[in-house]
């Protein structure tokens, strides 16, 4: 059974700072620096750290990590990797590896063989919509293994940039990129992203494994069909772009950089410059092909602005990873939201780093027991530490 906190964070978590914290929005300055640097005093670092090992050993030992399957791999296990990651980036303690190595190949060792020769973490529901009964499918999910797949790779990086930790881990490290370049393959044959616009979307495919006969439930030409599918929302095509990211960080390999790109240029036209200086808030979904509507004119979805804030933390945390990799978006797009931030009243941890007002309240409203505690805490302390490659956001 899931926790309380766990089954939340399916649902996406809701803001990280009350309403009561927002207050008369200050203005953000002109000038945003890409990497800046802020301090954080000793004595809060040290209890934060303390309450936040606290929480991270309590929740390895709920062990999700043998269980979760299909896009569950994503909301359940992915927190806890990326909290691991950055522990150790955080600390330099190399504890906080093993428990990530340990945590990943226990998730590994579960997937099966599919028909196609790829591996994957197939389940019912994977889908994460019930959209043309996509959900009715047993199938794996692009978005589960691109949350999953993001904290293992930036760890393989930071591996290998350790003698000490190479030394022990290293044939591990780069058996873990070779999944996630498989796994990139696997969904890119298989046609996860579709042009659209001047960009590209990932989508969900209608189609998945019969369990009787262990074959695709769909025949080719109907898996290609351009008429099918469903275009992921923004804050999930913005968690696979990140991935992909990661990807470019760990291998080098400029094609990750310029799909995650494709991605961003259609997640920046969705965007409306205002007049003073703020993004309109954006749609949380767009019809992005033909393949989104039930007939024309008629989405397959409502658009319009989610009432779930979550949602959007993720969104800005995607753009403020694209600028720190140059990336389509830049600093100029910071600058804009960080004003959008103040002058809407929403909180953004990912531009924290970036303004004082946004970096009080985040650090009042930071709840280091929490679930989103294992991830902001050590994210947030890395940030000051470490200025090496792989490190380039949360």
């Amino acid at each position: 059974m899931l926790s309380r906190r766990r089954l939340a964070s399916l649902i996406a978590a809701a803001t990280l700072l009350p309403a009561a914290l927002c207050g008369p929005p200050a203005m953000a300055g002109s000038a945003v620096e890409l990497h800046p640097a802020f301090t954080i005093d000793p004595a809060t670092r040290d209890a934060w750290l303390k309450r936040w090992q606290t929480n991270m050993l309590a929740e390895i030992r709920e062990r999700t990590c043998d269980s979760a399957m299909g896009e569950q791999i994503g909301w359940l296990v992915a927190p806890v990797l990326e909290g691991l990651c950055d522990g150790y980036l955080a600390t330099g303690d190399a504890r906080w590896i093993d428990h990530l190595v340990d945590w990943t190949d226990a998730w590994i060792r579960r997937g099966v063989t599919e028909p196609d020769g790829y591996v994957g973490w197939p389940k019912f529901g994977a889908a994460g919509t019930d959209v043309d009964d996509l959900d009715s499918f047993y199938a794996d999910s692009l978005l589960g293994e691109a949350m999953v797949l993001r904290p293992v790779v930036l760890a393989a990086a930071a591996i290998r940039a350790a003698p000490a930790l190479d030394s022990r881990y290293g044939r591990k490290a780069a058996a873990y990129i070779a999944l996630a370049r498989r796994m990139f393959e696997k969904w890119d044959r298989r046609g996860a992203w579709r042009a659209a616009g001047d960009g590209m979307i990932s989508v969900v495919l209608p189609y998945g494994i019969d369990p009787k006969t262990g074959q695709w439930t769909a025949k080719a030409r109907d898996r290609d069909d351009l008429r099918l599918g469903f275009s992921h929302p923004d804050n999930k095509a913005n968690m696979v772009a990140m991935w992909l990211l990661a990807m470019t960080d760990a291998t080098g390999d400029p094609a990750y950089r310029d799909r995650a790109g494709a991605w961003f240029r259609l997640m920046k036209a969705r965007l409306h410059l205002q007049a003073n200086g703020t993004y309109r808030i954006w749609n949380y979904w767009e019809p992005a092909g033909p393949w989104d509507y039930h007939a024309p004119g008629r989405p397959k979805h409502w658009v319009g602005v989610h009432p779930n804030p979550g949602y959007y933390e993720i969104d800005v945390k995607a753009m403020v990873t694209a600028a720190r990799h140059r990336v389509v978006f830049n600093v100029e797009d910071i600058g804009h939201l960080i004003r959008t931030a103040l002058v809407t009243g929403r909180s953004w941890a990912a531009l924290a780093p970036y303004d004082a007002t946004l970096r009080a309240r985040f650090a009042q409203a930071l709840d280091p027991d929490g679930w989103q505690g294992l991830v902001l805490v050590p994210w947030y302390l890395a940030q000051q530490r470490s200025s090496a490659p792989w490190r380039t956001s949360h």
